[in-house]
């Protein structure tokens, strides 16, 4: 039988002795299998069911030359042979047996990594992190796995984007804007609290395609962009100016009771939410930067749509896409057109 002697870090977590080290991946992919919670009655078994997409996206993430930095943890369950730590030298020598350990966390970035070892042979011999316990109950891996998963809370997707300004890939633009929609969506404060409709919603939830609010965000989200152009670079303040911007559009609708008005209220439509975005990003964030406040009450001064009739749904009918985008951005510019000097107040 084939062993691995590594240097072991051996810690003491409660009652729970722990063992960390660096693992080839063609090591750790052979040594662990998913003991799934409801599938699966043997002690130990806490995992979720496998999302096939997110293991996809794993696999062309690896295949792209990326690694995982953070820690895998397994616990070990083969009863004929264990891994055997020297408290002398520090190393810790493992069997190399099949299906020997548990995955207790990082289930999905495993089966992604072995699926990109299908593909590419050489990710074999990269090397990730592996923390291991020995015989760990069903209560003590669930202990290990609600601190992982609960207690350290992961950040949105898209923060890699704030933390890697120099990366320009698409898909971390889409997630920045997936990032919004889903706060959009979720925050009650929101003027479109449930008004996002995901890919996979029951027919008629939400109003809103999750595919607008990312087409409508996403070319301004890049470096040099609408947003970061007036220093608004990261998630948190993006998300703030929109959902104060719409905020401030819902108080003139509000006014005459009209938000939650389905068939009325453009901006509960596609077509609406589209041109808002157009005019938030080439003209309200300029004069939200310049008064230094993208509060929702210096929003609502900015826009000033008290004097003018409010722009409803059969305002836009018959009229193709682009027209329509166009007839919401002049409507959220018609006071301040109103607001230039005439001619003969102009000096010169």
């Amino acid at each position: 039988m084939s062993t691995i002697k590594v240097k072991s870090l051996k810690t003491q977590f409660n009652d729970i002795e722990v063992y960390t080290q660096s693992l080839k991946v063609k090591d750790a992919v052979l040594l662990y299998y998913v003991a799934e919670r409801g599938k699966s009655d043997e002690e130990g078994a806490v995992q979720r069911i496998l999302n096939t997409r997110r293991i996809s996206k794993i696999r062309e993430y690896v295949l792209e030359g990326n690694i995982f930095l953070n820690t895998f943890f397994l616990n070990w369950v083969e009863q004929h042979e264990k891994p055997v730590f020297d408290e002398k030298t520090g190393v810790i020598t493992i069997p190399l047996i099949r299906s020997a350990a548990q995955v207790i966390d990082g289930q999905h970035r495993l089966v992604g990594l072995r699926e990109a070892l299908k593909v590419d042979d050489k990710i074999g011999e990269k090397e990730i992190l592996v923390s291991m316990s020995m015989d760990l109950t069903t209560k003590e891996a669930a202990r290990i796995f609600l601190n992982i998963n609960t207690e350290q809370r992961p950040v949105p997707e898209s923060l890699i984007y704030d933390l890697y300004k120099e990366t320009e890939a698409a898909d971390h633009l889409v997630n920045r804007a997936r990032d919004i929609a889903e706060m959009l969506n979720t925050d009650i404060d929101s003027p479109y609290y449930n008004a996002v409709r995901f890919p996979g919603n029951a027919r008629g939830a939400g109003s809103i395609d999750f595919a607008t609010v990312v087409n409508s965000l996403e070319k301004h989200l890049m470096r040099g962009g609408s947003f970061d152009k007036y220093n608004l670079p990261t998630l948190n303040l993006q998300k703030l100016v929109i959902v104060n911007y719409f905020n401030a559009i819902k108080y003139f609708y509000d006014l005459h009771g009209m938000w939650n008005n389905l068939s009325k209220n453009p901006f509960l439509k596609n077509i609406g939410f589209s041109g808002a975005i157009d005019f938030l990003t080439s003209e309200l964030l300029k004069e939200g930067a310049k008064r230094r406040s993208f509060k929702v009450e210096t929003l609502k001064e900015i826009l000033d749509l008290n004097e003018i009739p409010l722009l409803l749904q059969h305002d836009l009918k018959g009229m193709g896409g682009p027209e329509q985008r166009k007839v919401v951005f002049d409507w959220l510019s018609k006071p301040q057109l109103q607001d230039l000097a005439k001619v003969d107040e102009l000096e010169f």
